[in-house]
């Protein structure tokens, strides 16, 4: 499975994920790209999208796509690492193109 962070969530996730594919929107050369272009981008590469963008789903269309996004409720790393554990239980189950909020 490949995984993709997004820029509102801590980099320090990929250490998080040993046993994952994990990438960052920083280590793609992606930085910067606007939730739609980067939703097609990780679509074409990608498995999962990790973000803490709250409001992605009501500002993007996201049906069509193959990608599964997992939200975050909040980007501050003690609540990233708290929530690591519900994070590897739902990436072990998680379907394409789910919506799932931690």
């Amino acid at each position: 499975m490949r995984i993709l962070i997004d820029e509102s969530l801590p980099r320090h996730l990929k250490q998080l994920l040993p046993e994952q594919a994990v990438f960052t929107v920083q280590d793609m050369g992606w930085a910067g790209i606007k939730n739609g272009a980067l939703l097609k981008k990780a679509n074409d590469a990608f498995d999962v999208l990790l973000t803490a963008d709250q409001n992605l789903r009501f500002q993007q269309n996201l049906r069509g796509l193959d990608l599964a996004l997992v939200v975050f409720p909040s980007n501050r790393l003690a609540h990233v690492i708290a929530l690591t554990p519900r994070l590897r239980e739902v990436l072990a189950t998680i379907a394409s193109g789910a919506l799932i909020e931690l």
